[in-house]
């Protein structure tokens, strides 16, 4: 029989299982965050049809979508999580209490080219309000606590939530005459970061045809300063010119004003008026989150205000706002960048029972008893060498050993021993309990480190 070499391919991410330990971690703390604010999990099928995949694409995500026949069907992979959402609320409008809250955290898939921190299959966590024809302002003033609680809960505190409202870009594009344009301008200046503000300018000329004068403003506008009463004030300067202006100017004084409420201290937000968005589909407040300290990254958590979700499934006007974490592409830039905290725990387990006798029924009874406290435990019971056993233990980075032998046994103890100091005790299995979980509590830090 011919061998297959095994391998993993391009643009698929396979962790080993110390980091996957990490990701979980990761995982588990956008669970416990959203939960706190009252969202529903929820999974969607990873396959749908194509046509309900592609209502809202065409173009480049067509060209990236994953789709096959399967008889009859025409089907593809889920290339993000708010079309299926789209579909769930259509499909579900009747059985749902509005307003949905909802977070998904689920792999998606893009057949795009494979690069550095680009991936064709990644995980994204998600959480949407969806409202049933209006969505009180309120909610999108609670989004940038929730930012906040995520990356706190990361161990982070150097991140900023840079927060805009498209309607005060629209409105002041209507101010210069540009409304038909407001689209083209907004996609050119959300690459700003990127490019600059030079070559924004030229495209604004060159491809956008606006003027150099007309160009100066926009980058004029968008370069507004200060703190966020500063740069408020600055906007109050244009208002009663452009209605929609006027509006959007309401609603980010909206959420700046609840902000305190609600917990985020003015150092990790920011009003910035160069955040656009490059999707159409956003109409009022939009969020961009960076770490202060690797700007490289870029955007690690993105997302705002649209009016209709799902206009391609339904008539009833279902207006909605939300984020997305690329959770797949921000475990591998903090990897790569030695962000991850290597001293946390990270084993499948946090002792390691080891029996030193033939009978291991009383090292059965030692490990029920470990669990029942709350202990995660795992029984070594192969038939190998002291030595041998306690390199696996090493190998799968175990917190401690519990060695249970003919002493231990007549004496009803355990001997405990702390892998990463060498400390051994000996103590009865409720002590054991109690000494490894104060152990573990003491170990307990940050999941990303700062530097």
């Amino acid at each position: 029989m011919e061998r297959i070499t095994p391998r993993t391919l391009s643009g698929f991410m396979e962790l080993l299982p110390a980091k996957q330990a990490k990701m979980e971690k990761m995982m588990q703390v956008l669970r416990d965050t959203y939960s706190l604010y009252g969202f529903s999990a929820l999974d969607t099928p990873v396959i749908e049809d194509a046509k309900i995949l592609l209502a809202k694409g065409g173009g480049e995500t067509e060209k990236q979508i994953y789709r096959f026949q399967k008889g009859d069907s025409d089907l593809a992979l889920r290339f993000d999580l708010t079309v299926p959402l789209a579909k769930y609320v259509a499909l579900h409008y009747n059985e749902l209490a509005f307003p949905f809250r909802r977070y998904q955290i689920g792999k998606v898939y893009r057949g795009e080219r494979a690069q550095r921190g680009r991936f064709r299959e990644f995980y994204q966590a998600d959480i949407d309000i969806i409202g049933d024809g209006k969505l009180d302002i309120m909610n999108e003033a609670e989004i940038p606590a929730i930012i906040y609680r995520v990356f706190r809960g990361f161990g982070l505190t150097r991140f900023q939530i840079r927060v805009n409202n498209r309607k005060i870009l629209s409105g002041f594009y209507g101010m210069l005459g540009l409304s038909e344009k407001s689209g083209d301008i907004m996609r050119t200046v959300d690459k700003l970061d990127k490019i600059g503000a030079e070559k924004v300018s030229a495209i604004l000329v060159d491809d956008c045809g606006l003027t150099d004068q007309q160009a100066g403003e926009i980058l004029k506008f968008i370069a507004i300063r200060g703190t966020n009463a500063e740069v408020l004030s600055a906007l109050e300067g244009y208002a009663g010119r452009n209605e929609i202006f006027d509006l959007g100017l309401a609603e980010l004084q909206a959420v700046t004003k609840n902000l305190s409420a609600f917990g985020v201290p003015e150092e990790n937000f920011a009003v910035d008026l160069t955040i656009a968005r490059g999707l159409d589909y956003y109409t009022g407040t939009v969020y961009e989150t960076t770490l202060l300290d690797h700007p490289e990254i870029g955007s690690v958590c993105s997302g705002g205000r649209y009016d209709n979700l799902a206009e391609f499934y339904t008539d009833r006007p279902l207006p909605g706002v939300g984020i997305s974490i690329g959770l797949t592409r921000l475990f591998y830039v903090l990897d790569e960048q030695g962000l991850l905290n290597d001293k946390l725990p990270s084993a499948p387990c946090d002792a390691l029972v080891l029996p030193m006798t033939e009978d291991v029924s009383k090292a059965v009874a030692l490990a029920e008893t470990l669990r029942s406290a709350g202990v995660r435990v795992q029984l070594y019971s192969e038939q190998k060498k002291f030595k041998q056993k306690m390199s696996y233990g090493d190998k799968i980075g175990v917190p401690y050993t519990i060695l249970l032998g003919e002493d231990e046994i007549a004496e009803g103890k355990c001997s405990v021993k702390n892998m990463a100091t060498g400390e051994q005790v000996k103590c009865t299995p409720e002590e054991a309990a109690n000494h490894i979980l104060q152990g573990l509590s003491d170990a307990n830090g940050p999941l990303i480190l700062e530097k």
